[in-house]
């Protein structure tokens, strides 16, 4: 996950001999973001994806100095005010991905209440998401384009990081479905939704404890599988770590695995695999492909 880095120059930086630390204090001409971020406003335009913020580690008053300073850029420089081209849908005139404002929202991501707080009181039009830990600006996502995301959990304890994941999908033009409690301990549950998993264009499938579910999606579909482990489970499961390594070693090909409890990793991982491409068909021109589905 991006921190702030990045495009924007936000003025000087406190030296380390701290000299300038009176003047930037007392905001004699600083910019209140000197010293603590540097926005990467311009990231939709050159990735065709917006930056995201990381919450755990800033202070609360970090917070709504960083919230403003979005808000600011908006009102000046249309960033999420939602106009203009879709992110994801091609190439610009200089060859980088066509992004837009309207596909541009911010999300804060691992946002305890206090600092969910923070920001709502700069952007009171935000969206929160207390159980995902998520504060998303602007709070209309964009229309859905591209191929359909599916996020499958194991258990209903793993349902914050797989909601981050579905929020993050969302919000970078997916199309999203969320899949809960599914876990391998009764495989009936995975089987009963094959239909929905198999139409998916990248399924992201989030477990603790063994960590053995996205090896059993795997080896039913033949789309890619982004499998993300999380902190859940007893003393052996090592806060993640031992679904991390069942993971890594899965069997069925076609698996990717991002870091532990990162929803918003693998979201995104997946919203980029089911991405538009500009020579596809719209997915309504296509035949269906779900077993069983009617074909002409």
């Amino acid at each position: 996950m991006a921190e702030s880095r990045g495009r924007v120059p936000v003025g000087p930086s406190i030296s380390d001999d701290g000299a300038d630390a009176p003047r930037i204090a007392n905001g004699a001409g600083a910019d209140p973001l000197a010293g603590i971020a540097d926005l990467d406003l311009e990231r939709a335009k050159r990735r065709g994806y917006p930056e995201a913020v990381f919450a755990e580690g800033k202070t609360v008053e970090q917070w709504r100095v960083i919230a403003a300073a979005l808000r600011d850029a908006a009102g000046g420089a249309g960033v999420g005010s939602g106009a203009g081209e879709g992110v994801g849908s091609g190439a610009g005139a200089d060859g980088a991905p066509a992004a837009s404002p309207q596909a541009s929202a911010t999300l804060f991501t691992r946002v305890d209440p206090e600092r969910a707080a923070a920001i709502l009181g700069v952007l009171p039009d935000a969206r929160h998401d207390p159980e995902a830990r998520v504060v998303i600006w602007p709070a209309v996502p964009p229309p859905p384009s591209g191929g359909h995301v599916v996020v499958a959990c194991a258990g209903t304890s793993d349902l914050p990081v797989a909601r981050e994941a579905v929020l993050t999908a969302e919000y970078l033009g997916r199309r999203t479905t969320l899949i809960a409690d599914v876990g391998v301990a009764g495989l009936h549950r995975i089987v009963k939704h094959l239909p929905a998993l198999r139409e998916a264009a990248a399924i992201v499938v989030v477990a603790g404890m063994d960590g053995a579910l996205p090896s059993v999606v795997a080896g039913l579909v033949s789309t890619p599988v982004v499998a993300c482990p999380t902190s859940v489970g007893y003393g052996a499961a090592f806060e993640g770590l031992a679904p991390l390594l069942s993971m890594l070693n899965a069997c069925a090909p076609g698996v990717g695995v991002v870091n532990i409890d990162n929803g918003y990793g693998a979201g995104h991982l997946a919203a980029q695999i089911a991405a538009p491409r500009p020579d596809a068909p719209h997915p309504a021109t296509q035949p269906s492909t779900t077993p069983g589905g009617d074909h002409d």
